[in-house]
C-alpha cells in the first residue's frame, strides 16, 4: 500500500471539499440577500451561483473516486499530485468565476478545460491499470 499516494488523494479530497463548502456558502449568502428559499426565484445572480455549485457537484465526486482508485491500484504519489493539483486549481478558478457577478470568461474556460482534461487522464489511467491487473 502506497501511503503517500493515499495521502495525496486525501489532500485533494479535502481541498475540493473546501471548494464545495465555499460554493455552498456563496449560494446561501445570495439566497439570504434575495430572500429565496427554494429554486432561484428568478434571480439571475442566484441562478449563476447555483449553477457553479451544481457543476462542482457534477465533477468533483468522480475525480475523487478516480484519485482514490488510482492510489489503490498503485499509481505513484506524484501522478496523484499532478492530477489533483491541476483539477483543484481548475475547480477553484471555476468557482471564482461563478461566485462573482462579473468574471472573466477565461476563468470558466480554464476551470472546465482542466476538469475535463484531468478526469479524462485519470479515467484512462485507472482503466489501464485495472485492465492490466485483470
Amino acid at each position: 500500500m502506497n501511503q503517500s499516494a493515499y495521502a495525496a488523494a486525501g489532500l485533494y479530497a479535502a481541498l475540493n471539499g473546501l471548494i464545495l463548502l465555499w460554493l455552498t456558502m456563496a449560494t446561501a449568502l445570495v439566497r439570504r440577500k434575495h430572500m429565496v428559499l427554494i429554486g432561484d426565484g428568478g434571480v439571475a445572480r442566484l441562478h449563476r451561483t447555483m449553477r457553479g455549485h451544481a457543476n462542482a457537484i457534477e465533477n468533483i465526486p468522480i475525480m475523487l473516486v478516480l484519485l482514490g482508485f488510482a492510489a489503490a491500484l498503485g499509481a505513484p504519489a506524484v501522478a496523484i499530485h499532478v492530477l489533483g493539483c491541476a483539477f483543484t486549481f481548475g475547480r477553484a478558478v471555476h468557482a471564482w468565476h461563478f461566485t462573482h457577478e462579473r468574471a472573466a470568461q477565461w476563468q470558466r474556460a480554464t476551470g472546465f478545460g482542466l476538469s475535463v482534461l484531468t478526469i479524462t487522464v485519470a479515467a484512462l489511467g485507472v482503466l489501464g491499470h485495472a485492465l492490466a491487473l485483470l
